[in-house]
């Protein structure tokens, strides 16, 4: 029995707890165990408990849920299942989109609910659909275009968080004296350090060559900049972090810094070396404070040695254990990447999203635990979504600095009212002084005291 999926089977004979769900199915599987523990706990705080035991279900005095082909009693929620958490292996899945409470729903079945909300939740947090063949972005990356939820236009809505709340309203009306978990919404700002300065701390060779591409490519003002920041008579227009310091402080933040510490660079790895002691002094300064993971370097998704490497040589600098991760470019394909990741140490993971475009790449916000679906477990690897990237806004969709604060207001507002959880991405780069990313710094600073007042 996996730790973190308790569940029994006809092991009690009466169950009286207002607040323990009990499911009954006649067949359990490891899906079925591995979506009532994510119910459960989401629902009502605690893991619920599975049986095939009739008589027991029917005894009990508690949220009843009947999953299989017919009601049992009058007074129970009774789902009728989809096929999907019963079979083995991965298949295409048919798969026809209807309405419910304004919500697009699939897997239609028939009882208390128009569909199987466990077998279409399981689809859509497990990533099904990333296990069968699909086409890949230039990137290499699953791309988003696939999805279900791009070709059937709800990408942008975390349509699992809003099943959920409708069903906890639903189990309050049949059994009005649940308690049920209270949910609050909450937001938390991550950075991602993959580019720690633009000018300072460089070798010779490479400032160099970088000054004379601006001089042949005519950037004179980007030659000028360089010169007075390596002169000492200008900040470094990547430096940010005092700036992102003083912005947390009033509002008593508690975001999360990923930093990138290859030990040498390339085409997409373009970090101050971890060598470096400027580097090394700016982990630490951010180690003391608040809570650090890993970015993996692009060159670690082709050598998974480099991978350990990295997280052993963060936790060398930052004298902490280092249990968390976001991918680099979100490079990242299932189950690989997170079988690597759970082999290095680390069991906390904040990849889960698309770095081609904002959006929920799971339908939904809160953190869950990773089921591999090739293994048909659940595993240790805590996973937690993000829906914003500011780089998806500027680079992919070419948004302006006011358009982009239109959607971080909308994903506020989606997951405000969901009871949901906010996670945005943000680089120091965006956030300092450099002219291409003009406006920038100033709308988050806008986003942030309107979110937290």
């Amino acid at each position: 029995m996996h730790p973190l999926c308790f569940h029994a089977q006809g092991v009690y004979s009466f169950v009286k707890n207002s607040r323990i769900m009990l499911i009954y199915c006649p067949v359990i599987s490891h899906r079925l165990n591995y979506i009532a523990d994510f119910t459960g706990r989401l629902l009502t705080g605690e893991a619920a408990r599975v049986t095939h035991d009739r008589d027991e279900f029917i005894a009990a005095d508690t949220i009843r849920i009947n999953y299989s082909e017919e009601r049992l009693t009058p007074d129970e929620c009774w789902i009728k299942p989809h096929s999907l958490l019963f079979e083995t292996g991965i298949r295409e899945q048919p798969i026809i989109c209807s309405e419910w409470n304004m919500m697009p729903v699939f897997f239609q079945t028939d009882g208390e609910l128009p569909f199987d909300i466990f077998a279409a939740a399981f689809y859509l947090i497990s990533r099904y659909e990333e296990y069968l063949p699909h086409q890949e972005d230039i990137y290499g990356r699953y791309d988003h275009t696939q999805s279900l939820a791009f070709r059937e236009g709800f990408l942008n809505r975390p349509v699992v968080d809003g099943w959920m709340q409708q069903f906890k309203m639903l189990l309050k009306r049949i059994f009005p004296s649940a308690q049920l978990a209270v949910k609050h919404f909450q937001w938390i700002p991550t950075y991602d350090i993959d580019e720690a300065y633009s000018f300072k701390y460089k070798s010779w060779t490479r400032s160099a060559g970088a000054a004379l591409r601006d001089l042949f490519t005519g950037r004179f003002s980007h030659f000028s900049q360089r010169r007075k920041v390596l002169n000492g008579k200008q900040e470094d227009p990547f430096d940010s972090y005092s700036w992102i310091n003083d912005l947390h402080r009033p509002h008593q933040l508690s975001p999360v810094y990923f930093f990138l510490v290859g030990e040498k660079n390339g085409r997409y790895d373009k970090q101050i070396l971890p060598s470096q002691t400027a580097m090394q002094t700016l982990i630490h300064q951010h180690a003391v404070k608040y809570k650090i993971g890993l970015h993996p370097s692009w060159q670690s998704g082709d050598d998974k040695t480099m991978l350990q490497a990295e997280k052993e040589r963060l936790e060398k600098i930052s004298g902490l254990k280092i249990t968390a991760s976001r991918q680099h470019y979100i490079r990242m394909k299932l189950p690989i990447t997170y079988r690597q990741l759970l082999e290095a140490g680390i069991r906390e993971d904040y990849s889960m999203g698309y770095g081609s475009v904002n959006g929920f790449r799971a339908s939904y916000s809160n953190a869950y635990f990773w089921y591999d679906l090739e293994k048909e477990e659940q595993t240790l690897l805590l996973l937690h979504p993000f829906c914003y990237m500011e780089a998806n806004s500027f680079f992919e969709q070419k948004y302006t600095v006011l358009q982009a604060l239109d959607e971080m207001h909308y994903y506020f507002n989606e997951l405000k009212r969901m009871e949901g959880t906010l996670i945005t991405i943000w680089h120091n780069t965006f956030l300092g002084t450099a002219p291409l990313f003009n406006g920038w710094r100033e709308v988050y600073a806008q986003f942030t005291k309107e979110v937290t007042t």
